[in-house]
């Protein structure tokens, strides 16, 4: 069977947030998880832990090594097993490293729309202050990074460190090489720490290359990256994550980081991190095809729908779409869950770019995402007319 064959009244049987949030009338295409089967290698490695009662404390020695190997088969990066730290998930490895490479106070710049919790991470949990440095772009010409504004904003001493989101989180974008190491001369210019969160990496699409900022960095540049398994095999329930270091990030960081801060690791997201690693690439592979065939599905569905106001920005990575639509107010998400009976994430917490806006997840059947689009069309239809 096909890794997107679930029916929806099986996918209703499950137990995430993601299907119980909502009651039966409403289809979820909302939170980072997919629909799809889960991949065999990470099935059987915790069906076997389960036989053999295996559900104590992780051991996470082998991550690392596991990291290493694929990162130099998928992307040709060369990470040193020593400077990779494992933590709980990517949000907690953004949090540690802005509380041991920063200070209190210190700006910290994002590009919003972003991934919400870059703005309570920075500002809640590290006690840092946000400096908004926003996309330029719409949904129509494609997002990027403003490295004009990006470079006035890393010439005040009060900017510290940069949160990167690449591949971004919620428009898609793909950052190049040639903007990636722009980015790496200007932190390296002005003393700014780049925190480059890649956990949509390998959901790069075809047509993208995605390039680890590391790479581009330098061996001991002022930067850190934040990966995991999480996204890209469907399993951020079972908690790992891999903070990766340079020659001097990395070893404050073992110096600073207490171990109470890896407790968060799971044992079975350990598990099914290294059987990702270690036996997940086909499946991974057949999940990039799946994802870049219900992208095409959902951009031909929301052409109809352009002269209602609505453009979509074309995904170049992961199963999370950004899209724009007029007419239905400063909040479209909530109309078309009220109306439409369909949960899509509302572009407001994404920072003030997010108005009109919308994120839809595509990690669905063909099916379930017809029914999305059929269900939110109907709506924007009927509020134009």
């Amino acid at each position: 069977m096909a890794i997107d064959d679930t029916p929806l009244e099986r996918l209703r049987e499950r137990r995430s947030v993601k299907w119980r949030t909502y009651g039966d009338e409403v289809i979820p295409a909302w939170v980072a998880e997919m629909d799809f089967t889960l991949a065999d290698p990470i099935a059987q490695a915790l069906h076997a832990a389960i036989d053999r009662s295996d559900t104590g404390y992780r051991w996470a020695d082998e991550v690392p090594e596991a990291l290493t190997e694929f990162a130099a088969a998928h992307w040709g990066w060369q990470v040193e097993p020593d400077r990779v730290m494992v933590l709980g998930d990517v949000m907690s490895s953004i949090a540690q490293s802005l509380i041991r490479l920063t200070e209190p106070g210190d700006q910290v710049v994002i590009n919003p729309p972003v991934y919400p919790p870059f703005f309570s991470t920075v500002e809640q949990v590290s006690g840092r202050t946000v400096r908004e440095v926003p996309l330029i772009g719409d949904p129509v010409a494609g997002y990027r990074i403003d490295l004009e504004q990006l470079a006035i904003a890393f010439a005040d001493p009060r900017v510290r460190a940069y949160v990167l989101c690449s591949p971004h989180n919620p428009t898609g974008t793909v950052h190049s090489r040639e903007t990636l190491t722009t980015i790496g001369d200007l932190a390296e210019r002005h003393g700014v720490l780049v925190i480059s969160d890649e956990i949509h990496a390998a959901l790069t699409l075809p047509g993208a290359t995605h390039v680890p900022y590391l790479t581009v960095a330098g061996d001991d540049a002022h930067a850190v990256a934040c990966v995991s398994a999480s996204k890209a095999w469907n399993i951020p329930g079972l908690k790992c994550a891999q903070l990766v270091g340079t020659g001097s990030t990395m070893a404050r960081l073992q110096d600073t980081v207490p171990i109470e801060a890896t407790f968060g690791v799971g044992h079975f997201g350990v598990l099914g991190t290294l059987a990702a690693y270690r036996a997940g690439r086909p499946w991974l592979t057949e999940a990039l095809s799946v994802l870049d065939t219900r992208r095409s599905q959902l951009g031909e569905g929301l052409r109809g729908l352009r002269e209602f106001g609505v453009s979509l920005a074309w995904p170049q990575a992961s199963y999370l779409a950004w899209v724009q639509v007029k007419g239905l107010g400063e909040d479209p998400a909530e109309v078309i869950l009220e109306q439409g009976r369909v949960a899509v994430n509302s572009g407001l917490p994404f920072g003030a770019p997010g108005r009109e806006h919308l994120r839809i997840n595509i990690a669905t059947s063909e099916d379930v995402l017809a029914q999305v689009m059929e269900r939110m069309g109907a709506v924007i239809r009927s509020r134009a007319s």
